[in-house]
């Protein structure tokens, strides 16, 4: 109704509603969609991909899942800091591609930013909130399929022997809220480190120096997003640089705006959403040469 009222020409705005295996599943297979522009998880992906090498070579676009590194040195600016790493993990109970779940801390100001990081995360554990509520933080996960996968990523972090620090239980019986929740003392090969949860779940570990975060940082499938903390503005650049992701964030969460181009590399993706760079996605160049006159 909206783009009808803004005046769009009938057929250039279309909707097909439908659920992926089925209105999503013959856009893809279809022979005249000549282009698929796809949001979502890592594994859909690689099936749009498959499906468009399968029929006429439709172009693709993905921007698929993350796990972004969130890099706090030890002269950032905290207050600043924490108030952009709280709801750049928990925003949408941390169902957003770009959520900094991973957290790293120089070891030198480690105990105070999980000492603040701590007591501002616990005000999400008392209650949640609606999504509908624009003071909300803490809103549910998406459906029950979506809290038993999270749940089962919490449990597999204790397993492993991660410290559960905070939060990790459900919240009431109404909707499926589950508590914002922090891991300690992670290494990289457990799951909850690797793997995108989607959900309010963060793990927070320490750093030695510059170097040393680079490398824990990239140590990932996935490239979407990064964010840097720091005062020092060459050290921002040159740490934004070596990220291995498609955007870097100075002293800022993850914020997307409109004229700068948006999206991921390594198993995020590729393909931009976003600035001038997204139209390329959508245009077709073509190239018309003319003699003149030239005689051979």
């Amino acid at each position: 109704e909206l783009v009808t009222k803004a005046g769009f020409p009938p057929g250039v705005f279309n909707v097909v509603p439908g659920y992926g295996s089925t209105a999503g599943q013959a856009l893809a297979e279809h022979m005249d969609v000549g282009s698929i522009g796809f949001t979502g998880s890592t594994a859909v992906g690689r099936k749009i991909m498959e499906t468009s090498a399968k029929t006429n070579l439709k172009r693709v676009s993905l921007e698929l899942g993350g796990k972004n590194p969130t890099i706090i040195f030890d002269d950032a600016d905290l207050t600043l800091a924490l108030g952009w790493v709280v709801p750049g993990v928990f925003i949408h109970s941390g169902q957003v591609c770009v959520a900094g779940t991973r957290i790293f801390v120089q070891e030198t100001i480690y105990d105070k930013f999980l000492e603040i990081f701590t007591a501002a995360t616990s005000q999400g554990i008392k209650k949640g909130s609606s999504p509908f509520d624009p003071t909300g933080l803490h809103s549910p996960l998406i459906s029950q399929a979506q809290y038993e996968r999270v749940m089962n990523y919490i449990s597999s972090g204790k397993q492993e022997g991660a410290s559960l620090h905070i939060g990790g239980q459900r919240i009431g019986t109404t909707g499926y809220f589950v508590e914002p929740t922090i891991f300690t003392d992670v290494t990289p090969e457990m799951k909850i480190v690797r793997e995108e949860i989607f959900g309010p779940v963060a793990v927070i570990m320490k750093f030695k120096d510059e170097a040393d975060v680079i490398e824990k940082a990239n140590n990932t499938v996935y490239g979407l997003s990064s964010v840097v903390f720091t005062q020092d503005i060459n050290r921002a650049v040159r740490v934004a640089h070596a990220m291995e992701a498609g955007s870097a964030f100075i002293n800022t969460a993850s914020d997307p705006i409109t004229p700068v181009s948006f999206g991921g590399v390594k198993q995020s993706g590729f393909g931009k959403d976003l600035g001038q760079h997204a139209l390329d996605e959508y245009t077709i160049a073509k190239s018309v040469q003319i003699n003149l006159g030239a005689q051979l």
